[in-house]
């Protein structure tokens, strides 16, 4: 009969997950528009985490907060701030937001706020910042909060009022569009940038800033590909967080790495997290760079394959391989894997190699333990020291802990019932 109720319960968060529709709506600031952001907030990707144990990618990035935020006015300040107990730290995840890599957002940031128009909830993420000595990775020099303080005056004003002139976006139509292109929405991002382009530049060209402005917002888009990650990403947010909460399921609605620490949350189960140190991720490396240098597993955006994206669909994109190692023939044998361990099919989002069969969809903790198999998640790898950088790119699975203790968990529930 228990299990009659989970299956109910996980065909109800599977059917959530599907009837969702994330919208890009506006832009906001942080402080703003961010539940629970204050002045000295600062959030990060991944499960909660000290300053102490933080890795030196984030803590790079919280200190380039707090530079930003002219709460500091350079590292010694920033580090000592961020000891004194004055500063909040918390997830991402815990405000309605994602964030890439370190996931760093202050309160001036400004942030894509998405809607998931089915259910009404919203979900937050932080303007791209480009290429090279960035944020997320741990930067913080002059031309980093340089750089922040442009996508905050020019780059978020002049999407903003394209925004209101264009009307709102429908994520989760354009997000399919792209995995018939090639895309599998995490590490590839080549066709939802040129689609997100394509979809704004008319309406960027008649809003009020001059043409310098408007051409520099063109170019900076243009010349980074994972623009459109910063999308994709809360639009998987927004579509999930509706599906938690839902008693009895046993699908994971978060996966999160701090850089310390990857982190689950289970539907069933609520706000708990179920931690296990991040694993080192098996890739290619940039000359010069080796696993030695790499930082552990970090970063909000495995909420991609939380969502049936980015790992689960690199059958749809096989030129992704050539960045995170390995072959088209794994590529499609990732994603075949995964439907082992789900509970349905995505019925947006489809693989064109596998006959658009639909991504596989709804991580299910009993699977993932009964059968041994691992979510796959392809991803970035950022050097151990805060300001290098990014030094390559692979895959990784989540530590098989995290599953075992949110069963254990689970089933804890159900025997305090009288259930079992």
């Amino acid at each position: 009969m228990i299990q009659e109720r989970i299956q109910e319960a996980n065909k109800s968060t599977l059917e959530r997950i599907l009837d969702a529709q994330p919208t890009l709506v506006g832009i906001g600031v942080a402080e703003e528009v961010i539940p629970g952001m204050t002045k000295k907030t600062i959030l990060h990707a991944g499960p909660p985490i000290t300053w102490d144990k933080m890795s030196g990618p984030l803590k790079g990035a919280v200190i380039g907060g707090l530079i930003y935020e002219g709460l500091a006015a350079n590292e010694q300040e920033a580090v000592a701030l961020a000891e004194s107990g004055e500063i909040a730290f918390d997830p991402c995840h815990h405000h309605d937001a994602v964030g890439p890599m370190a996931g760093v957002v202050t309160a001036s940031m400004p942030v894509w706020i998405v809607k998931n128009m089915a259910y009404g909830n919203q979900a937050y993420c932080t303007l791209n910042e480009g290429l090279g000595k960035v944020l997320r990775y741990g930067a913080y020099s002059e031309e980093v909060i340089s750089r922040l303080k442009w996508i905050e005056t020019v780059l978020a004003p002049v999407l903003k009022e394209a925004l209101i002139l264009c009307g709102p976006i429908d994520l989760k139509n354009m997000i399919a569009q792209v995995i018939s292109m090639g895309d599998e929405g995490h590490n590839r991002n080549k066709a939802g940038t040129s689609l997100f382009i394509r979809e704004l530049a008319p309406h960027i060209i008649y809003t009020k800033f001059d043409n310098k402005d408007k051409a520099d917002v063109l170019k900076f888009m243009h010349s980074n590909d994972h623009f459109f990650l910063n999308l994709t990403m809360p639009a998987c947010k927004a579509t999930l967080e509706a599906a938690k909460g839902i008693p009895y399921s046993t699908i994971v609605y978060t996966m999160a790495r701090n850089g310390t620490e990857f982190g689950i949350r289970v539907s069933g189960l609520g706000d708990r997290w179920f931690t296990a140190p991040a694993e080192i991720i098996d890739g290619l490396y940039f000359p010069g760079y080796s696993s030695a240098d790499a930082n552990p597993d970090i970063g909000d955006s495995a909420i991609t394959e939380t969502c049936g994206i980015g790992g689960f669909c690199m059958g749809a994109a096989p030129a992704i391989v050539q960045f995170v190692g390995g072959t088209p023939e794994d590529a499609i044998r990732y994603s075949k894997t995964m439907y082992e361990i789900t509970e349905g099919e995505n019925n947006s989002y489809k693989i064109p190699v596998l006959n658009f069969r639909g991504s596989a969809t709804g991580i299910d903790i009993q699977k993932v333990i009964e059968l041994d198999i691992l979510p796959i998640i392809n991803t970035g790898i950022a050097h151990k020291d805060p300001g290098v950088g990014q030094v390559g790119a692979g895959l990784v699975n989540p530590p098989r802990k995290c599953f075992e203790d949110a069963l254990e968990a689970f089933v804890g529930d159900l025997e305090e019932k009288g259930l079992l």
